[in-house]
C-alpha cells in the first residue's frame, strides 16, 4: 500500500480535482484518502452540497476514503486550516501528501515553507502591518525583504499559499509524508470563465445558483449526484436562507463575545460590533467591516464563526479524532492499516463517540449543531439530527 492524502473541500467536485487524483495515481498511489471540510467551508459560507453528497462525489471519482475536517479548522485561515488537515492525514498514516499549486515545483515551495518558519519573520510582518496592509501582503513583503523576490511571489497565488502551509505544517508535525504537487491546470482560482475546459469551483457554484450549464465542467458521476441533490431539494445550499438568523445572532452579542471569536485581532471586534448594530443585510456587515487590512473571506469567517458559536481556542492543536464520512473497499483497507498505529480515535459509528474524551465529545456536539443549521440553508429545510442519523457513504 502507498497511501496518499489530499486536503480538499470539493465544493463541488470538478475536473481539476479529478486531474489531481489521476496524477496522484500515476505517481504511485494505491490508496487515496481525502480530508474534507464539512458542511461549512473556508470562504465563510455553507458548502453548496452537504458533506455526504460531496463525499459521494469524491468516492465516485477516485477517492477511497473521506475524513471530515472538524468545523473550527475548516473555518480557519490558511495556516490553521492546513495544520489541522495535515495533522489528520499524518495521523491516518499517509505516505504522501498531494496537492495542486500554481508553481508545480516542490523544491521552491519547500524553500518558502522554511522561510515562513524563520524566527525573524514575525517582527518584519508586524512592522508591515503597522502600515495598514493585509496580513497576506505584509507577509509577502517581509519574505521579499528577508529572502528573495521569487519566494515572495509564490505567496501571491492562492494554491501556492495553501501548499506552502501544508509543507510548513508537515515540518512542524515532523511528519514523514513525502510531498507531491501538480501544477494547477485550467482557470485561475475564483476566475469566472473556463480555460481548456476546466473551470474554478467558484464559477461552477455561480452556474449552479443561476441554473446554468455546469455539467460539462464536472466528471459525469459528480454532475449526476449534484443533479439528484437539486431534484431532491437538498441543493444548492445558500446562506441567504439564514441571513436574518445570522443578523439576529450578531445583534445579541457583546464586544467581549466578538473579541473571543477566531481571527479577531487589533480591535477588529469593535468594527464587527458596530457593523452588526447598523447593518440590515450581511453584505452591509461585510462592507462596513472591510478595509484595506481585512479581506472579505476573513470577515465572512468571523461572522459565520459567531453564528455557529465558535471561539478562538477551539482550533488550538490538532483535531481530536478521525471521523469517517465515506469509503470504498480500498478505504476500508486504509482504516484497517491505521487502526493499530494512529493515536487518534476513529469514528465510524455513533457508539465510537461514547469512548471519546470531553474535548472530542464537545467537538462532535458542535459539529451536530452546525449541521442542524446547515439544514436550514437547503432549498427544502431538513430536520435536526442529520449528523447522527446519516450513515457512512459506502461506494
Amino acid at each position: 500500500m502507498l497511501i496518499t492524502g489530499i486536503v480538499s473541500e470539493y465544493n463541488p467536485f470538478h475536473l481539476g480535482h479529478a486531474a489531481l487524483i489521476s496524477q496522484t495515481r500515476l505517481a504511485g498511489a494505491t490508496h487515496i484518502a481525502a480530508v474534507m471540510s464539512g458542511n461549512f467551508v473556508q470562504r465563510g459560507e455553507p458548502a453548496v452540497l452537504s458533506k455526504w453528497a460531496r463525499a459521494r462525489q469524491a468516492l465516485q471519482c477516485g477517492v477511497d476514503l473521506v475524513i471530515e475536517l472538524p468545523l473550527p479548522w475548516a473555518l480557519s485561515g490558511a495556516e490553521k486550516f492546513a495544520f489541522g488537515s495535515v495533522a489528520l492525514l499524518d495521523a491516518l498514516g499517509a505516505d504522501t501528501l498531494s496537492f495542486g499549486s500554481e508553481s508545480g515545483n516542490i523544491s521552491d515551495l519547500e524553500h518558502a515553507a522554511q522561510a515562513l518558519l524563520s524566527p525573524a519573520l514575525h517582527e518584519e510582518i508586524q512592522s508591515e502591518l503597522k502600515q495598514g496592509t493585509t496580513f497576506a501582503k505584509a507577509r509577502q513583503t517581509a519574505i521579499c525583504r528577508l529572502f528573495d523576490e521569487k519566494t515572495a511571489q509564490l505567496l501571491g497565488e492562492p494554491n501556492n499559499i495553501l501548499g506552502i502551509e501544508y509543507l510548513k505544517a508537515a515540518i512542524k508535525l515532523k511528519s514523514k509524508m513525502n510531498p507531491f504537487t501538480m501544477k494547477r491546470i485550467g482557470a485561475e482560482h475564483d476566475a469566472q470563465q473556463t480555460e481548456n475546459g476546466i473551470a474554478s469551483a467558484s464559477h461552477i457554484r455561480s452556474l449552479i445558483q443561476s441554473e446554468g450549464n455546469y455539467a460539462a465542467l464536472m466528471p459525469e458521476p459528480a454532475a449526476e449526484i449534484l443533479k439528484s441533490e437539486i431534484a431532491a431539494g437538498s441543493a444548492p445550499a445558500c446562506s441567504d436562507r439564514i441571513e436574518r438568523a445570522i443578523l439576529a445572532k450578531l445583534r445579541t452579542m457583546s464586544r467581549e463575545e466578538f473579541g473571543a471569536l477566531p481571527d479577531i485581532s487589533e480591535g477588529l471586534e469593535n468594527r464587527v460590533y458596530a457593523a452588526a448594530r447598523k447593518a440590515t443585510t450581511l453584505d452591509e456587515v461585510f462592507d462596513l467591516v472591510k478595509s484595506k487590512r481585512y479581506t472579505h473571506a476573513r470577515i465572512r469567517r468571523i461572522v459565520l464563526s459567531a453564528f455557529l458559536n465558535l471561539d478562538s481556542s477551539m482550533s488550538d492543536g490538532i483535531p481530536p479524532y478521525l471521523r469517517v464520512i465515506g469509503f470504498n473497499a480500498r478505504g476500508i483497507e486504509i482504516l484497517h492499516s491505521t487502526k493499530f498505529t494512529t493515536k487518534l480515535p476513529i469514528i465510524t459509528n455513533s457508539s465510537d463517540i461514547l469512548s471519546l474524551d470531553s474535548k472530542a465529545k464537545n467537538m462532535v456536539e458542535l459539529e451536530g449543531r452546525s449541521t442542524d443549521l446547515f439544514a436550514l440553508c437547503m432549498p427544502n429545510a431538513a430536520p435536526c439530527g442529520l449528523d447522527m442519523t446519516t450513515g457512512i457513504i459506502s461506494v
